[in-house]
């Protein structure tokens, strides 16, 4: 049996592929991404549900280039694991630099799927940077 842990090292293999089918296809019909979490007016950090709606954060994040993504440190509980993932990344359109080490929180449904999805980063960061402040 695939632990979580897994499941989530998998999906950061596709990503570096660039293989989102194969993301998409580990989330729940009803995924909550980004849930819990006030819309900051950042495409990649917007509250979105269902797998349709997940695969617009992917086309989202074409405007930025990512230069580092390392996720460091995987926390496994019974239905969720929590990764810090240092990031460096630049939002193409105002040319500002994020640097920040954030937390990706993934919860499992019962069929092994993702259900819930949240980024914990320096939200304030990620606002200035968007608007080119």
């Amino acid at each position: 049996m695939t632990s979580h842990i897994d499941t989530v090292q998998a999906l950061y293999g596709a990503f570096g592929r660039g293989d989102i089918p194969a993301i998409l296809a580990g989330l729940s019909d009803n995924v909550e991404w980004e849930h819990d979490s006030a819309d900051h007016d950042v495409p990649w950090l917007k509250p979105r549900r269902g797998r349709a709606a997940v695969g617009g954060f992917f086309k989202d994040l074409a405007d930025l280039a990512i230069e580092r993504f390392e996720p460091r440190s995987f926390l496994s509980s019974a239905d969720q694991v929590a990764v810090t993932t240092a990031v460096d990344i630049v939002v193409k359109a105002t040319g500002r630099r994020i640097r920040d080490l954030a937390i990706h929180l993934w919860t499992f449904a019962p069929d092994g799927k993702v259900a819930r999805f949240r980024h914990f980063v320096d939200t304030h960061q990620y606002v200035l940077a968007n608007r080119g402040a």
